[in-house]
């Protein structure tokens, strides 16, 4: 077993107002950490992992196929692989989660 606090993580700016950490990888999965700032914009992307999540604050407004889906606050979501998606922070606070991806993205693009 791993175990490693928060302190010892990096967390990275990935796009403008948008800060990621990468929490944990293990063989099947990794997890992530999100804060997306008030007015903050994940560009259109896609990955070959399946994501799912979890939104403990705020809401955030996910962008897929034309349609708007927002997630709040106590909700989760799954993206299925390939899936391009976008995601907003529409409101006036910071939107907090996590996210987990199947299979692990150790080396993220973001983390360069």
């Amino acid at each position: 077993m791993e175990r490693v606090g928060l302190a010892e993580r990096e967390t990275v700016e990935a796009v403008d107002r948008v800060h990621l950490t990468q929490l944990a990888v293990g063989e099947c999965t990794s997890i992530q950490g999100f804060e997306i700032e008030a007015g903050a914009t994940v560009p259109e992307h896609s990955h070959r992992h399946e994501q799912t999540g979890f939104v403990y604050e705020g809401e955030l407004t996910f962008l897929v196929d034309g349609d708007a889906v927002p997630v709040a606050a106590g909700e989760s979501f799954t993206i299925p692989s390939g899936e391009p998606h976008a995601a907003e922070n529409r409101g006036e606070g910071p939107v907090r989660g996590v996210d987990v991806f199947a299979p692990p993205r150790p080396d993220p693009d973001w983390a360069e």
